[in-house]
């Protein structure tokens, strides 16, 4: 599963810095990635004016390797570089001597006539905004349009957060980026993952090894996480074998769990009940005659449904209204000890007491907030990753924390609990009930037994993948049609490997 490991930036100087204890000269280290940026820029385009803007450090010296194989190659290379070459140590200093053009201060009127720019300012380490020439340089790429390319990731990007250091415009918008080794968060966490264009992960001979020291806990979502595990039935499975969720239905926004039951369907749960107030039972059951709908006329009745053996999850939330109502039904889900998904109306009903919720939380449970509903229950600042990681420690839940960036994170200790990224899905999900079908669709895992964090990182993966199936003009009622679609595929997959 290396392929889904995500280096911070500290872990990624850990990787440099035991590849070269193991006999790696840290030389042909930034050879290979300058060779790997001029291999990229000859096969996306055509000969053309180049100008690279070389910083200080590293990524800068990498700048040099690339200008001077674009120019061996025929390419038309100005060099700017930020402060005085004489700075340079080490590797950078090294190259910058191979380099035998000029070395030009760096200005944004080095920019003129150049249509390609390579950015080897700063990498993903920088912790502060990019200010004077670096940023002047910086807004005149995204105001002309130029074509960048990226070294490591755009400068002025974080590389843990994904955050842009000095806020809007203070990163350059990049074609592609080319970086090495492994990806880090601040390649799939918004806005930076925005600006990376298409993301290049190249080998420059680090052994694979290495990871075995490094206790790397952040993982790009995929098949790779999971796929060992998902519940596809068997030749003897029935439909009591594969579980029996219950969703709770609200009287009046009945569409959020209808939306929700057909999720569970869609992702294997052998029944779904609707839990609906007498008042309602005729708006869920005219609809999707393979959900079943029950009558549950107060709080007492609600349990003594959830007491049934057979019925082994539950989603409490979409559509229910906040209310001391919803907080009674969400207490009744969670005091059974089954697998429960909480999203939407029965997270924010405990915004006036989080804690209340976080202790009713005893057996297997997935919160399932957008940024609102998350906010309102958690008094965290930072990353969303180490937001996302404290949360799921203080609550005692898998956390899935809703956006263009999900992260999901289960409990534990806080420095060693895997977090996911997610990077499927498309902007068109932004739109009314596309939470509800994920919900349904972790509920529907884990009616069928996998446990919450697996379910939440299998549905979100589905879930994007089913937009991006469906394109423009998606709503909500789309994505339960496209799953199996979607899990054809990913079974066909599966066998293969």
């Amino acid at each position: 599963m290396a392929d889904t490991i995500l280096l911070s930036v500290e872990e990624m100087y850990q990787a440099d810095a035991l590849a070269v204890a193991a006999g790696v000269a840290s030389l042909d280290l930034m050879e290979a990635a300058g060779a790997a940026i001029a291999a990229e820029i000859q096969d996306r385009w055509q000969p053309r004016p180049v100008c690279v803007l070389a910083g200080p450090g590293n990524n800068g010296g990498d700048g040099f390797v690339v200008a001077r194989l674009l120019t061996e190659a025929g390419w038309p290379v100005r060099l700017a570089f930020l402060g005085s070459p004489d700075s340079l140590k080490a590797d950078a200093a090294v190259n910058a001597g191979r380099w035998h053009g000029a070395i030009e201060e760096l200005t944004p009127a080095m920019l003129d006539g150049r249509p390609l720019v390579v950015d080897a300012l700063f990498g993903a380490g920088l912790t502060r905004p990019l200010d004077g020439a670096a940023l002047s340089c910086v807004h005149r790429i995204n105001q002309d349009g130029l074509d960048c390319l990226a070294v490591d990731i755009p400068s002025g990007v974080d590389g843990d957060s994904g955050e842009i250091l000095g806020g809007d415009g203070g990163a350059p918008r990049a074609a592609v980026t080319v970086t090495f080794f492994r990806a880090k968060p601040g390649h799939y966490l918004m806005p930076g993952r925005a600006l990376c264009g298409d993301l290049i992960v190249t080998d420059i001979g680090i052994p694979a090894s290495v990871l075995d020291q490094i206790a790397a806990a952040t993982r790009l979502n995929g098949p790779g996480l999971w796929l060992d595990r998902f519940p596809w039935p068997d030749t003897e499975d029935h439909k009591y074998s594969r579980g029996h969720a219950v969703v709770a239905g609200g009287a009046e926004m009945t569409g959020a769990a209808r939306l929700a039951a057909m999720g569970a369907r869609r992702m294997g749960a052998g029944l779904v009940t609707i839990a609906t107030p007498p008042e309602a039972f005729a708006a869920y059951a005219r609809e999707e005659p393979g959900t079943l709908v029950k009558k549950v006329e107060n709080d007492d009745a609600f349990r003594v449904l959830l007491g049934d053996p057979k019925k082994n999850a539950i989603l409490v939330g979409p559509g229910l209204g906040v209310s001391e109502g919803t907080r009674a039904k969400v207490l009744a889900a969670l005091e059974t000890g089954k697998p429960a998904v909480i999203d939407a109306d029965g997270l924010s009903a405990f915004a006036e007491n989080p804690q209340q919720l976080f202790k009713a939380i005893t057996g297997p449970c997935l919160l399932t907030p957008h940024e609102g509903e998350f906010n309102r229950l958690f008094s965290l600042s930072g990353g969303k990753v180490p937001r996302v990681r404290a949360a799921a420690r203080l609550s005692g839940a898998v956390v899935l924390l809703k956006g263009a960036d999900t992260v999901i994170a289960a409990p534990g200790e806080q420095e060693t609990a895997i977090v996911v990224i997610n990077a499927t899905g498309t902007a068109d999900l932004a739109t009314a009930g596309t939470g509800d079908v994920l919900a349904g669709m972790a509920l529907g895992l884990m009616t069928q037994g996998l446990n919450p964090f697996d379910a939440a990182a299998c549905a979100v993966w589905l879930h994007g993948r089913a937009a991006e199936q469906i394109g423009p003009g998606l709503i909500a009622e789309d994505l339960p049609s496209a799953l199996p679609g979607v899990l054809r595929t990913l079974k066909e997959n599966a066998s293969k490997t």
